[in-house]
């Protein structure tokens, strides 16, 4: 119960080389995210020695301390079970609002995700999205952002590499609009299907949740209106994050 109430909280713990690795990229890249502290299984110091003097040195680097931890202890404040007796400590990643003045992309390709609404899919998402090539997303002001630790292993590092700013949908539509922006956003009424429109960059597509989908102001502000044809005849709905991949993914396809 402590473990999976503590996905759904607050967590700075970082776990496994993976994304360790991705803040220490992203930290290169002007995320504010540091790493604070680094906990290495000692019993794991001959066993994975070349993981162990790769992080002295980046320690040297990026000035945090590194320490030598029982694995009963790393156990206990990690949440998964996947982090190979390494976690690490960071500092909180603090999110820009979008505004007129944001670095966007001249020609580039951003989403928006709303209602995702557990951070292992969230993770999943951006997993796929940062493949996919998108240059940013843009978050609702109540996101996953807090639950930084389990969205960065899901996604594998892909949530620190990826720009991202807080926004309402209608603001970002308005914002992404004024800069020459294609505004797409993911529905039924009104709309074509996504393997149809035409979707050169630059793109700002908006993905909603299943269960509250997308609302009819913003659907109005947007230039094209696509769905997801589906190969048979079938009544549910993708989930958010399994209908972001495959838009992202013909979006991509066409700009390739």
């Amino acid at each position: 119960m402590k473990k999976e109430a503590s996905r759904q909280g607050e967590s700075v713990i970082f776990e496994g080389m993976t994304s360790i690795n991705a803040v220490l990229k992203a930290s290169a890249e002007n995320n504010p995210r540091r790493i604070v502290k680094v906990f290495f299984d000692k019993s794991k110091t001959q066993t994975k020695r070349r993981e162990l003097a790769f992080l002295r040195r980046a320690a040297l680097d990026h000035s945090f301390e590194i320490v030598l931890a029982d694995k009963d202890y790393i156990d206990s404040v990690a949440v998964g079970t996947s982090h190979g007796g390494i976690i690490a400590e960071c500092t909180e990643r603090a999110i820009p609002r979008l505004t007129a003045e944001s670095e966007i992309k001249k020609n580039g390709f951003y989403v928006m995700l709303e209602g995702i609404e557990d951070p292992y899919n969230f993770g999943y998402a951006l997993r796929t999205l940062y493949a996919a090539g998108v240059s940013g997303i843009i978050l609702p002001e109540r996101n996953w952002s807090s639950a930084a630790g389990v969205v960065c292993r899901s996604s594998a590092g892909a949530s620190e590499l990826l720009p991202a700013y807080v926004s309402t949908p209608l603001e970002a539509c308005a914002i992404f609009k004024d800069k020459c922006y294609t505004v797409v956003s993911a529905g039924i009424r009104d709309s074509v299907s996504v393997f149809d429109a035409e979707l050169k960059y630059p793109v700002f597509l908006i993905v909603g949740g299943e269960k509250r989908g997308i609302s009819s102001a913003v659907l109005d502000k947007s230039d094209v209106v696509v769905r997801i044809d589906y190969g048979r005849e079938f009544n549910g709905s993708l989930s958010a994050a399994s209908a972001a991949s495959v838009l992202a993914y013909e979006i991509f396809r066409q700009n390739r």
